[in-house]
Protein backbone atom coordinates (compact mmCIF):
# COMPACT_ATOMS: atom_id res chain seq x y z
CA UNK A 1 0.00 0.00 0.00
CA UNK A 2 1.36 3.41 -0.93
CA UNK A 3 -0.06 6.88 -0.95
CA UNK A 4 0.40 10.21 -2.62
CA UNK A 5 3.19 12.75 -2.41
CA UNK A 6 3.46 16.32 -3.68
CA UNK A 7 6.95 17.39 -4.76
CA UNK A 8 8.07 20.83 -5.99
CA UNK A 9 11.23 21.06 -8.13
CA UNK A 10 12.41 24.68 -7.97
CA UNK A 11 15.44 26.71 -8.95
CA UNK A 12 16.74 29.49 -11.17
CA UNK A 13 16.02 29.42 -14.92
CA UNK A 14 18.37 27.17 -16.92
CA UNK A 15 19.68 24.99 -14.08
CA UNK A 16 18.13 21.79 -15.44
CA UNK A 17 14.95 21.28 -13.43
CA UNK A 18 12.94 20.01 -16.40
CA UNK A 19 15.88 17.94 -17.65
CA UNK A 20 16.10 16.17 -14.27
CA UNK A 21 12.37 15.46 -14.24
CA UNK A 22 12.38 14.24 -17.86
CA UNK A 23 15.32 11.91 -17.16
CA UNK A 24 13.49 10.47 -14.18
CA UNK A 25 10.14 10.05 -15.92
CA UNK A 26 11.00 9.36 -19.56
CA UNK A 27 14.73 8.55 -19.66
CA UNK A 28 15.46 11.31 -22.15
CA UNK A 29 17.48 14.50 -22.17
CA UNK A 30 16.57 17.53 -24.27
CA UNK A 31 19.72 18.59 -26.15
CA UNK A 32 18.41 22.14 -26.63
CA UNK A 33 17.32 24.22 -23.66
CA UNK A 34 13.71 25.35 -23.90
CA UNK A 35 12.72 27.66 -21.04
CA UNK A 36 9.72 26.51 -19.03
CA UNK A 37 7.17 29.27 -19.60
CA UNK A 38 4.77 28.21 -16.83
CA UNK A 39 4.83 25.66 -14.01
CA UNK A 40 4.10 22.13 -15.22
CA UNK A 41 2.62 19.27 -13.25
CA UNK A 42 3.63 15.65 -13.80
CA UNK A 43 1.67 12.81 -12.19
CA UNK A 44 3.63 9.55 -12.33
CA UNK A 45 3.14 6.49 -10.18
CA UNK A 46 6.31 4.98 -8.71
CA UNK A 47 7.10 1.73 -6.97
CA UNK A 48 9.31 2.07 -3.90
CA UNK A 49 10.05 -0.91 -1.67
CA UNK A 50 7.01 -2.78 -2.94
CA UNK A 51 4.51 0.06 -2.48
CA UNK A 52 2.99 2.22 -5.21
CA UNK A 53 2.96 5.99 -4.70
CA UNK A 54 1.15 8.59 -6.79
CA UNK A 55 3.41 11.58 -7.24
CA UNK A 56 2.57 15.12 -8.19
CA UNK A 57 5.81 16.72 -9.38
CA UNK A 58 5.58 20.46 -9.97
CA UNK A 59 8.23 21.86 -12.29
CA UNK A 60 8.60 25.59 -11.72
CA UNK A 61 11.08 28.41 -11.44
CA UNK A 62 10.57 28.95 -7.73
CA UNK A 63 9.49 32.59 -7.91
CA UNK A 64 7.32 33.34 -4.91
CA UNK A 65 6.88 29.71 -3.75
CA UNK A 66 4.81 30.83 -0.80
CA UNK A 67 2.16 32.59 -2.86
CA UNK A 68 1.19 30.00 -5.45
CA UNK A 69 -0.11 26.45 -5.45
CA UNK A 70 2.74 24.15 -4.56
CA UNK A 71 3.91 26.40 -1.73
CA UNK A 72 5.03 25.09 1.66
CA UNK A 73 1.53 24.46 2.93
CA UNK A 74 0.58 22.07 0.12
CA UNK A 75 3.93 20.47 -0.74
CA UNK A 76 5.32 17.35 0.95
CA UNK A 77 8.94 17.74 -0.25
CA UNK A 78 11.12 20.22 -2.14
CA UNK A 79 13.97 19.73 -4.60
CA UNK A 80 15.98 22.95 -4.96
CA UNK A 81 18.21 22.72 -8.03
CA UNK A 82 21.28 24.83 -8.82
CA UNK A 83 23.95 24.67 -11.52
CA UNK A 84 27.34 23.67 -10.02
CA UNK A 85 28.99 26.14 -12.43
CA UNK A 86 26.84 29.11 -11.43
CA UNK A 87 27.24 30.80 -8.03
CA UNK A 88 24.20 32.97 -8.83
CA UNK A 89 21.99 29.87 -9.10
CA UNK A 90 23.27 28.71 -5.70
CA UNK A 91 22.36 32.11 -4.22
CA UNK A 92 18.93 31.73 -5.81
CA UNK A 93 18.46 28.37 -4.06
CA UNK A 94 19.61 29.90 -0.78
CA UNK A 95 16.92 32.60 -1.07
CA UNK A 96 14.29 30.00 -2.05
CA UNK A 97 15.07 27.87 0.99
CA UNK A 98 14.74 30.92 3.22
CA UNK A 99 11.35 31.89 1.69
CA UNK A 100 10.07 28.33 2.10
CA UNK A 101 11.09 28.30 5.77
CA UNK A 102 9.49 31.71 6.41
CA UNK A 103 6.23 30.76 4.64
CA UNK A 104 5.68 27.53 6.58
CA UNK A 105 2.68 27.96 8.89
CA UNK A 106 3.48 27.93 12.61
CA UNK A 107 3.39 24.42 14.03
CA UNK A 108 3.28 22.79 10.58
CA UNK A 109 5.62 19.83 10.04
CA UNK A 110 8.81 20.63 8.20
CA UNK A 111 8.81 19.34 4.60
CA UNK A 112 12.13 17.78 3.58
CA UNK A 113 14.30 19.89 1.30
CA UNK A 114 16.92 18.33 -0.95
CA UNK A 115 19.42 20.74 -2.51
CA UNK A 116 20.66 19.33 -5.82
CA UNK A 117 23.75 20.48 -7.70
CA UNK A 118 23.06 19.66 -11.36
CA UNK A 119 25.44 19.52 -14.33
CA UNK A 120 28.02 17.33 -12.61
CA UNK A 121 29.19 16.45 -16.13
CA UNK A 122 30.77 19.94 -16.15
CA UNK A 123 32.75 19.24 -12.97
CA UNK A 124 35.87 21.12 -14.12
CA UNK A 125 33.93 24.38 -14.33
CA UNK A 126 32.35 24.25 -10.87
CA UNK A 127 32.46 27.44 -8.77
CA UNK A 128 33.26 25.87 -5.39
CA UNK A 129 34.41 22.63 -3.77
CA UNK A 130 31.68 19.99 -3.43
CA UNK A 131 32.56 19.12 0.16
CA UNK A 132 32.33 22.72 1.33
CA UNK A 133 28.95 23.24 -0.34
CA UNK A 134 27.61 19.93 0.97
CA UNK A 135 28.72 20.81 4.51
CA UNK A 136 27.11 24.25 4.31
CA UNK A 137 23.79 22.81 3.08
CA UNK A 138 23.69 19.88 5.52
CA UNK A 139 24.91 21.64 8.65
CA UNK A 140 24.07 25.29 8.08
CA UNK A 141 20.81 24.98 6.16
CA UNK A 142 19.76 21.62 7.67
CA UNK A 143 18.85 20.20 4.25
CA UNK A 144 19.94 17.17 2.27
CA UNK A 145 22.52 17.55 -0.50
CA UNK A 146 23.20 15.60 -3.68
CA UNK A 147 24.86 16.23 -7.03
CA UNK A 148 23.67 14.79 -10.33
CA UNK A 149 23.95 15.08 -14.08
CA UNK A 150 20.64 15.16 -15.93
CA UNK A 151 22.53 14.95 -19.21
CA UNK A 152 24.13 11.59 -18.37
CA UNK A 153 21.37 10.38 -16.00
CA UNK A 154 23.88 10.18 -13.14
CA UNK A 155 22.23 10.05 -9.68
CA UNK A 156 18.83 11.18 -11.01
CA UNK A 157 17.03 8.04 -9.80
CA UNK A 158 18.97 8.23 -6.54
CA UNK A 159 17.78 11.81 -6.08
CA UNK A 160 14.09 10.87 -6.29
CA UNK A 161 14.52 7.68 -4.27
CA UNK A 162 16.20 9.64 -1.49
CA UNK A 163 13.56 12.35 -1.57
CA UNK A 164 10.71 9.83 -1.47
CA UNK A 165 12.22 7.88 1.40
CA UNK A 166 12.72 10.89 3.61
CA UNK A 167 9.29 12.35 2.78
CA UNK A 168 7.61 9.06 3.64
CA UNK A 169 9.36 8.49 6.96
CA UNK A 170 6.69 8.51 9.65
CA UNK A 171 8.89 9.09 12.70
CA UNK A 172 10.89 12.12 11.67
CA UNK A 173 14.11 12.89 13.54
CA UNK A 174 14.60 16.46 14.69
CA UNK A 175 17.27 17.17 12.06
CA UNK A 176 16.00 17.02 8.43
CA UNK A 177 19.51 16.53 6.99
CA UNK A 178 19.77 13.28 8.95
CA UNK A 179 16.57 12.00 7.31
CA UNK A 180 18.01 12.68 3.87
CA UNK A 181 21.49 11.33 4.55
CA UNK A 182 20.10 8.10 5.98
CA UNK A 183 18.19 7.39 2.77
CA UNK A 184 21.31 7.00 0.63
CA UNK A 185 21.55 3.26 0.14
CA UNK A 186 20.60 0.96 -2.77
CA UNK A 187 16.94 0.04 -3.04
CA UNK A 188 14.37 -0.54 -5.73
CA UNK A 189 12.50 2.44 -7.09
CA UNK A 190 10.66 2.04 -10.37
CA UNK A 191 8.55 4.33 -12.49
CA UNK A 192 5.21 2.78 -13.44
Amino acid sequence: MGGSLRVAVLGAPGVGKTAIIRQFLFGDYPERHQPTDAPRLYRPAVLLDGAVYDLSIRDGDGAEPARRPGGPEDTDAFVLVYDICSPDSFDYVKALRQRIAEARPAGAPEAPILVVGNKRDRQRLRFGPRRALAALVRRGWRCGYLECSAKYNWHVLRLFRELLRCALVRARPAHPALRLQGALHPAHCSLM
